[in-house]
């Protein structure tokens, strides 16, 4: 006869039921800390007609800051995007080519790194030949004062730094892409 092993079955089986209870708790209040962190950051998303939050950001390639206030007086396409996004890989393409037709009627377009290594978002802006100003947001500070929660995520301002729209997804999205081109139109009318 074998000597039975002390805790026996019995015991295990409560170990390993706490365990999941365990893990269930953590991914229960991991949901949680999302939910209210998500909700907290979309409050702070400037709404249509807001004035978008001003930003000093280093530039991602060469020397400098850009500063947004910089920019008043013309139209802004302010468009936050990370390397390991893949919808923005695929509206890299769009942006270029919306930034070459508009960028003779004064529009300016500018890109925000989110979340994302330098070298890893240098690597992203020359595989997609993306030619418009890059900045990062390192602290994620601006990101924070704009409410993105995801990337891409696009806004759209006018020429006093109002909020013309809010896009979230890619602007490759057959809604989007209407939504965009009309909310250029309208910001740069403004």
């Amino acid at each position: 006869m074998r000597p039975r092993a002390e805790g026996g079955a019995a015991d295990v089986t409560r170990r390993l039921k706490a365990t999941g209870q365990l893990i269930a708790l953590a991914c229960v209040a991991g949901l949680l800390a999302l939910l209210v962190w998500s909700v907290v950051h979309q409050q702070h998303a400037p709404g249509v007609g807001a004035t978008a939050p001003a930003f000093t950001l280093r530039r991602l390639e060469g020397p400098g800051k850009v500063s947004l206030a910089s920019y008043r007086g013309k139209p802004v396409v302010l468009n936050f995007w990370a390397s390991w996004c893949e919808p923005c890989k695929s509206e890299a393409a769009v942006l270029e080519r919306d930034w070459t037709t508009y960028r003779g009627r004064g529009v300016v377009f500018l890109g925000v790194d989110y979340h994302d290594l330098g070298s890893d978002a240098r690597r992203f802006v020359s595989a997609h030949a993306l030619t418009f100003p890059m900045l990062q947001d390192g602290s994620g500070s601006v990101t924070g004062r704009y409410g993105i929660s995801q990337v891409p995520e696009t806004y759209v301002l006018d020429r006093q730094g109002r909020v013309v729209a809010h896009l979230r997804g890619p602007i490759t999205d057959p809604g989007f892409a209407g939504q965009f081109q009309s909310a250029i139109a309208k910001a740069a009318a403004a």
